[in-house]
C-alpha cells in the first residue's frame, strides 16, 4: 500500500511539473535580438530598430495585454511590423487585438499585414477599418514610403493569398511585381505573413523582408528545429531567425499565440528585434 501511495505521489508530481513547464513555455514572451547588415541600408537608417509581431492569435498576455506591452515598451522601438493573425479565426476576439494594438501605436509608429486568418472573417474590411482609425497602418497591396533626414526607404505589404481564389505562387507574383516596380530605387522592406513563398520574395530582390505562419514549428526539438507549420508541412525549413536567399534576407518570427494545435513545446512566445546596420569600413 506504502509503494503504490509514493508511485500516486509521484505521479502528481511529474503531473505539477509538466503542467507547470508547459504554462511557461506557452506564457513566457522571449525577446530575440537580430542585425540586418547591408551596404544598401540608407544612411539616416542606421541603428534602426524593428520590431517584429507576428501570430498573436488572440492570445492574451495580462489584463489589457499589459504583459506583452511591458516588452515592447522595454524594446523601444522605432517602428512596429505586424505580419498577420492577429485574431483566429475559430475563436475570434477582436478586443484582444485591438488591446495590443492600441497600446503599441503609443510607443511607436505600428504597420500591420493580415495572414490567413484574417481572410476567413466575413467582416475583414470592419477589422482593418478599425486598425486604421485607431492609427494602424494598413498595407493591402501597398506601400508606405518612410522618410528620415535625406534618406528613405519602402515598406510593403502584402495581402495574404487566401484573400484570393489565385493560386498562391500566382498572386503574390502579380502583386509582388507592381509593388517592387514602384520602388525599385529605394531600399525595400516587405511584410509577408508567408515565409514559404522566399524565393518570390528574392525573385524580385527585395532587401529585407519580415514573415511569421510558421509558429516556430510548434514543438522544437535539439538539432531538429520545429517539427510542423501550415503550408510546410513536416520538418519544415523557415520557422524562425533569419534566412538570405541571393540578395534577399527574411525574419521570420516563432510568433506569440496558437491555432489547431494549442500548446508549444520548447518555442517560447517571441518578439524578434531587428538593428539595421552598413559594414564597417
Amino acid at each position: 500500500m506504502k509503494k503504490k501511495l509514493k508511485i500516486i505521489i509521484l505521479l502528481v508530481i511529474i503531473s505539477i511539473l509538466l503542467i507547470g513547464f508547459t504554462i511557461k513555455q506557452n506564457n513566457d514572451i522571449t525577446i530575440t535580438y537580430l542585425k540586418y547588415i547591408d551596404y544598401y541600408v540608407p544612411e539616416d537608417f542606421q541603428s534602426y530598430k524593428i520590431l517584429h509581431v507576428s501570430d498573436l492569435h488572440n492570445k492574451r498576455f495580462g489584463r489589457k495585454q499589459s504583459k506583452l506591452l511591458e516588452k515592447v515598451e522595454f524594446i523601444n522601438p522605432d517602428i512596429i511590423l505586424v505580419t498577420g493573425d492577429l485574431i483566429d479565426s475559430r475563436h475570434t476576439n477582436l478586443k484582444i487585438a485591438m488591446d495590443f494594438v492600441k497600446g503599441a501605436i503609443k510607443i511607436a509608429p505600428t504597420y500591420y499585414v493580415p495572414g490567413n486568418h484574417e481572410s476567413r472573417i466575413k467582416n475583414y474590411p470592419d477589422i482593418s477599418y478599425r486598425l486604421s482609425s485607431q492609427g494602424v497602418n494598413v498595407l493591402e497591396n501597398d506601400y508606405a514610403v518612410l522618410e528620415k533626414h535625406s534618406s528613405q526607404l519602402a515598406l510593403m505589404g502584402l495581402l495574404d493569398p487566401d484573400f484570393s481564389h489565385e493560386e498562391d505562387y500566382n498572386y503574390i507574383d502579380k502583386n509582388l511585381e507592381s509593388l517592387t516596380k514602384d520602388n525599385e530605387r529605394r531600399f525595400t522592406i516587405l511584410l509577408s505573413h508567408r515565409p514559404e513563398l522566399i524565393d518570390l520574395y528574392a525573385k524580385y530582390q527585395v532587401n529585407l523582408v519580415f514573415a511569421g505562419h510558421a509558429h516556430g514549428g510548434q514543438i522544437r526539438l535539439p538539432f531538429i528545429g520545429g517539427l510542423i507549420a501550415p503550408d510546410q508541412g513536416l520538418f519544415p525549413k523557415y520557422t524562425e531567425g533569419m534566412y538570405k536567399m541571393e540578395k534577399t534576407a527574411m525574419v521570420v518570427s516563432r510568433g506569440l499565440g496558437n491555432s489547431i494545435f494549442p500548446i508549444r513545446l520548447f518555442n517560447k512566445p517571441e518578439l524578434v528585434v531587428i538593428e539595421l546596420g552598413k559594414p564597417k569600413g
